[in-house]
């Protein structure tokens, strides 16, 4: 009996836990994780992105705050007081003393704003606020898709180049002792076991600067994600998989109207137009209903002072009508006017921005696509001479020397293939934004 429900006390904890984790938005500790796993996690947890959250949220508190003057005003007054000196005044032949020695009042007043341009306007902005706000933190979920992106490319790729220099530092250690036995055996000079020595050397200083410059991308990476910096982060990645990345239609036309920032500047624009009509709508009175209800109570002696109450009441309605201002309504509707059509100039020059970021772009992703397809036939004919040149080596034919220059131009065009292939998977992600087409899950 014991058994079984250990048995189904397992089953349980194997069913709940991982939805839990998930639940949680924890990141796995120690599974690794792809591009898109990444993306998802820097989506929900990057603190550029918090902070839009957290600005959609203020901003959706400050929307109803302004609301909130269409509602009902309710406000209620007490007061209390002592009348140490008391007004006297002569009528006819009598000295007369006006009030009592004690007096107090609790007003309790109501005010239903009818028409005032200030709500009247939130009223009609409430919706572009929204819609500037939502666009923001889109406009920083781009920047995040992108940024983390080349932050994976770029560590994945350096561990490529590592993977290259390890190769390279098993040849040439293998070099080094086989020049060294040739040396000690006396077939060939000092010369030979120096220069594999220098490289070898050379060679581990290279493997070493790449190795510790991924600590500070993986910090950089964490970073955009918003994830734990004490927390390993293990990435997983397909090769061949990368390099089909790199194919991207350039036949695609810019359409403006795709650029968040574009769509950000219409926003702007409308909620410029609406100050201008805000401004005009100064002409336009002010309009508001009112009720007050006030308790008095006065007395000469103050423990009887609440004894007797002799309310008022009042209800009326209250029409303020602005009549002149000395000019300053028309010069405030001129600023306006005028920053509206500064905005519109903005715009245009934003869409001359864009178009030029996307020349800029498209460029740059061509010419990197093409250097990468050049490096990797160079890459492929380097290997294939180094090759030959070791064979003739080993055989007595090669210096060493050619064998030195040969594994040096083959190591060096192993390293820039793969700096290539990140220009182009970089560049790429540069056209896309260009084009507004990144996505966003």
């Amino acid at each position: 009996m014991r058994g079984i429900k250990q048995f189904l006390l397992y089953g349980l904890l194997v069913f709940l836990v991982p939805k839990l984790t998930i639940g949680q938005g924890n990141q796995p500790m120690n599974t690794k994780l792809s591009l898109d796993q990444i993306l998802d996690y820097a989506l929900e947890n990057s603190p550029m992105i918090q902070q839009s959250l957290l600005d959609e949220e203020i901003g959706e508190h400050e929307i109803k705050s302004s609301l909130s003057g269409w509602l009902p005003q309710v406000t209620a007054d007490f007061g209390a007081s002592h009348n140490i000196k008391r007004q006297t005044q002569v009528i006819g032949d009598q000295l007369i003393t006006f009030g009592q020695n004690y007096n107090s009042n609790l007003l309790f007043q109501v005010n239903q704003t009818l028409f005032n341009r200030d709500q009247f306007f939130a009223s009609q902005t409430k919706g572009l606020v929204r819609s500037q706000l939502d666009q923001n933190t889109e406009g920083n979920k781009v920047n995040t898709v992108v940024m983390v992106s080349k932050a994976y490319y770029d560590i994945l790729l350096t561990y490529e180049q590592l993977e290259i220099l390890d190769e390279n530092l098993n040849r040439l250690q293998k070099q080094y002792q086989d020049a060294k036995s040739r040396y000690e055996s006396g077939l060939v000079d000092k010369t030979d076991y120096q220069r594999a020595g220098i490289s070898l050397s050379n060679l581990k200083s290279d493997r070493n600067r790449v190795a510790t410059s991924l600590d500070a991308k993986f910090a950089y990476l964490k970073q955009l994600m918003g994830f734990p910096l004490p927390n390993d982060l293990n990435l997983d990645f397909d090769y061949a998989a990368m390099e089909k990345e790199t194919v991207m239609d350039t036949t695609e036309e810019l359409m403006v109207q795709n650029r968040i920032e574009h769509q950000q500047m219409e926003t702007q624009l409308s909620l410029f137009g609406l100050q201008t009509k805000y401004q005009k709508w100064s002409y336009i009175p002010k309009v508001s209903a009112y009720y007050s209800y006030n308790m008095l109570f006065f007395n000469n002696e103050f423990s009887d002072l609440y004894r007797k109450n002799y309310p008022t009441s009042v209800v009326g309605i209250s029409v303020g009508v602005p009549i002149f201002q000395g000019g300053k309504r028309t010069q405030q509707i001129k600023i306006a006017e005028l920053n509206e059509e500064r905005l519109q100039l903005s715009k245009t020059n934003l869409e001359s921005q864009i178009n030029t970021e996307y020349e800029t772009a498209l460029a740059a992703y061509k010419s990197n696509l093409y250097e990468w397809e050049s490096v990797k036939e160079n890459m492929e004919l380097a290997e294939e001479v180094y090759n030959i040149i070791k064979l003739q080596y080993d055989e007595g034919i090669k210096a060493y020397v050619d064998l030195i220059v040969a594994e040096t131009e083959l190591r060096t065009s192993q390293l820039n293939h793969y700096n290539a292939l990140y220009k182009v998977l970089a560049s790429k992600l540069d056209l896309k934004k260009a084009l507004g087409n990144i996505e966003i899950n």
